[in-house]
């Protein structure tokens, strides 16, 4: 079930808001996946290239154009490569979980998805000493037994569902949260990410800019929060920041935009009597 909730005014008489965020799912994302992958050396430095390379790219970018982001991180990432999620929260970006090691939920039991947001919530608090507000499920997928977690360990909001176009609120028996919703049209992976044993997708660049700038009008007519999803191996090639950037460019060219992270939002609709 659904809940809506108000609709706030912008901060600095914004039409639209939008968010940033990026899952920095680095080596996990393919180590959750299996033993097998430990072997697959290639396929591990394709994920890897998204902290060495991917990371510093998108923060020169926002920091360029002061724009802050939400950087949903794995536990693992954060253990694997404290440096880089260092540097992202010294920034002021805002941290939030993406579990441990990516494990979806949907093919784990209840124990292991307890243990999935306790590993990751101490892993981000012995690297960064931070607690995080926010919950985004690897692969977008959640269970009862995972929503009943977020409850139970007081995370403010969620971003893995997709019952709305505007943040609302998600009910699952009897319990709710604050949901951020995604989707995959949203979302780098569909039109970028390619792998030798899947296959995958290597768009035209223009392609995609033109999609998320189309929901970005939608939104500006709405006057409503907009999320969209990144993943740094993806969109952390060089020609894919440069359309990244011009997208940014493009939308703050086009309306008074209020770039704001997930907890920033949480705030504003908080008080507008969101919850």
């Amino acid at each position: 079930m659904a809940r809506a909730v108000a609709q706030p005014s912008w901060p600095g008489g914004a039409e639209v808001c939008v968010s940033l965020t990026f899952d920095v799912d680095a080596e996990c994302g393919w180590l959750g996946k299996g033993d097998q992958y430990a072997a697959r050396l290639t396929t591990l430095s394709e994920a890897r290239f998204g902290v060495v390379r991917g990371v510093p790219r998108i923060l020169d970018l926002l920091g360029a154009l002061s724009i802050p982001a939400t950087f949903y991180v794995p536990g693992d990432t954060a253990e694997r490569h404290p440096g880089a999620v260092e540097t992202i929260a010294a920034v002021g970006h805002e941290i939030g979980h993406h579990g441990h090691m990516h494990l979806r939920s949907d093919r784990i039991g209840a124990d292991e998805q307890r243990a999935e947001i306790e590993r990751g919530l101490a892993a981000l608090e012995s690297t960064l000493a931070v607690r995080p507000s926010g919950y985004r499920s690897p692969s977008w997928e959640m269970t009862r037994e995972t929503f009943a977690l977020l409850g139970e360990y007081e995370f403010e909001y969620d971003s893995s569902c997709m019952g709305d176009d505007r943040p609302y609120i998600e009910e699952v028996e009897g319990r709710s949260m604050l949901e951020f919703p995604v989707h995959w049209s949203l979302d780098d992976w569909p039109y970028f990410a390619y792998s030798g044993e899947g296959g995958g997708n290597v768009n035209n660049a223009r392609d995609f800019e033109q999609v998320w700038l189309d929901e970005f009008e939608s939104a500006r007519r709405d006057g409503r929060h907009l999320t969209y999803t990144m993943h740094p191996e993806v969109i952390g090639r060089g020609y894919r920041i440069a359309a990244l950037r011009r997208l940014l460019e493009e939308i703050s060219g086009r309306a008074e935009v209020w770039f704001a992270t997930h907890r920033q939002v949480a705030d504003r609709l908080n008080g507008a009597g969101a919850g």
